[in-house]
């Protein structure tokens, strides 16, 4: 079942142009404590808006003073057990942070955080146990609309904001991006966690490994998307490994007709590659094999779905194996000029886990032709399953609701009592059954400019007999949970 949220209809202004058309993101978290999850959506054009879950899908509508606003981001920032907001900003205004004092949101410093940002990311990245924060750039955005060259010189690119407790200490990665999105993980199997920058068109995504405290530039990937404008990652395999979806824009109807739209476009896009750029122009899957990262996208059936934005994994179903869901379309004036109001109409797409391949689940009723940007699954009525939030363009901000009434779940909550990464953020968590193990990893940050719960989601078949549920923690330490029970939301304290 779809429904329109009490958010402000889309987008205000008249005409929608490049860059503007990018959209913004939504978060998902607990802000209050009460057991429900609230919404939080960024906004280009007007000030950013708090959507309170007062239960059964129920939400009161409360702006917040953020004006102009990209990415979101809920995260305990101060690392008092509650959760803040954080934006990234349409301007040059850097990353904003809305402190949760328990009675509201104030806007605090963010210490020594100064680069202008369009992305941004949080994580315990050098394992201190203190959250970081990993911002970057649109500079071909901030050219267009005539930020000083000095500015962008000084303040733009790829940085990493080290959290020393009581400022940040800022590290230059890079002074170019054109960053969509930033995925925190660890690349290469040695347990810490690296920086992926995902950049827009011309520009290669940018990759950093951590080796013995200092960064090292890597491209691991054998390909990757042209437009990166989305990351994610999960064990759609069940294996205990990683895969990793990047969306970009490449049509999944090739008719004449659905062709005519989109060549005027993509003729005119610049193809400047260089020798053994791993770009192409397609959705990437890319899973781990004999050390090396391989691109499965096409084999998968998952490699084209239109103009794509945010593409997520969740377990849809409940049945084990990781879904996907796709949003699609594109609204600007300067490109689609030759379409009516300039819109590109794509419908979003879901597809089925069927155990090795993607298949497309029309069936579930996930086709809306909004134009979504930034999109968050979490299960928003405690109902056991995993509904789905989009921030739409020029539309309503959209609801799904779960009506699928399939198997199990499992829902983990973890408290790291004491520490300042009180979610444990980075914590990896396995659900050990009778038909196979289950992995999931706690994060803030992933797909297109949107926030993650600290909740976590585990979906199995309805007959799954549940053994234990494993914790490996921030610092490397392990908990085990033996008495867990289905159709519950567990909390485990550190």
């Amino acid at each position: 079942m779809v429904r329109s949220l009490p958010f402000a209809n889309g987008t205000r202004m008249r005409e929608l142009r490049t860059y503007v058309s990018n959209g913004s993101g939504v978060a998902i978290g607990d802000l209050d404590g009460d057991g429900d999850l609230d919404l939080v959506f960024a906004a280009i054009d007007r000030e950013a808006e708090i959507l309170w879950n007062d239960g059964r899908l129920n939400f009161r509508s409360q702006p917040l003073g953020a004006s102009f606003t990209r990415a979101v981001a809920i995260v305990d920032v101060d690392g008092d057990g509650r959760l803040d907001i954080t934006f990234t900003h349409r301007t040059t205004e850097g990353v904003s942070f809305w402190r949760n004092d328990g009675a509201g949101f104030t806007r605090q410093p963010l210490p020594g955080v100064y680069a202008i940002a369009y992305s941004m990311a949080w994580a315990d990245i050098n394992a201190d146990g203190r959250l970081d924060l990993v911002t970057a750039s649109y500079n071909t955005e901030l050219k267009k609309d005539g930020i000083e060259p000095s500015k962008i010189e000084a303040n733009a690119g790829v940085f990493y904001f080290q959290n020393n407790g009581d400022s940040f200490e800022a590290h230059r990665l890079a002074g170019y991006a054109d960053a969509l999105a930033i995925g925190l993980l660890d690349l290469n199997g040695d347990g810490r966690r690296d920086i992926w920058i995902g950049n827009d068109f011309v520009t290669m995504d940018q990759i950093w490994l951590q080796r013995d405290g200092a960064w090292e530039a890597a491209q691991p990937f054998e390909q990757t998307s042209y437009s990166t404008m989305s990351i994610d990652w999960g064990d759609i395999d069940n294996n205990g490994h990683y895969a990793l979806l990047t969306t970009d824009m490449n049509p999944r109807d090739t008719s004449p007709e659905n062709l005519a739209a989109w060549l005027p476009v993509i003729t005119k896009l610049p193809q400047n590659h260089v020798q053994n750029d791993p770009q192409i122009m397609a959705n990437v899957l890319l899973t781990a094999s004999s050390g090396a990262w391989r691109n499965v996208a096409a084999r998968r059936g998952i490699d084209s779905t239109g103009w794509s934005w945010a593409g997520r994994f969740g377990d849809l179903d409940n049945d084990g194996l990781l879904d996907a869901y796709i949003v699609n379309g594109m609204i600007a004036d300067d490109l689609f000029g030759h379409l009516p109001a300039g819109e590109l109409v794509e419908h979003n797409m879901a597809f089925r886990n069927i155990g090795g391949a993607f298949q497309s689940a029309d069936a579930w009723q996930l086709g809306s032709t909004a134009s979504g940007r930034g999109m968050m699954m979490a299960d928003l009525d405690n109902d056991g399953d995993m509904d789905i939030v989009v921030n739409n363009l020029r539309n309503s901000a959209e609801l799904f609701e779960n009506r699928l009434c399939g198997g199990s779940s499992l829902q983990v909550k973890l408290a790291w009592s004491g520490s300042p990464n009180s979610h444990a953020i980075g914590a990896q968590i396995e659900l050990l059954t009778d038909q196979g193990i289950y992995t999931r990893d706690v994060r803030t940050v992933s797909g297109y400019l949107s926030g993650d719960p600290v909740r976590v989601h585990f979906g199995f078949p309805a007959d799954a007999a549940l053994q234990s549920l494993v914790v490996r923690w921030p610092d490397g330490a392990t908990s085990t949970t033996d008495s867990i029970s289905p159709n519950t939301i567990l909390k485990v304290t550190r």
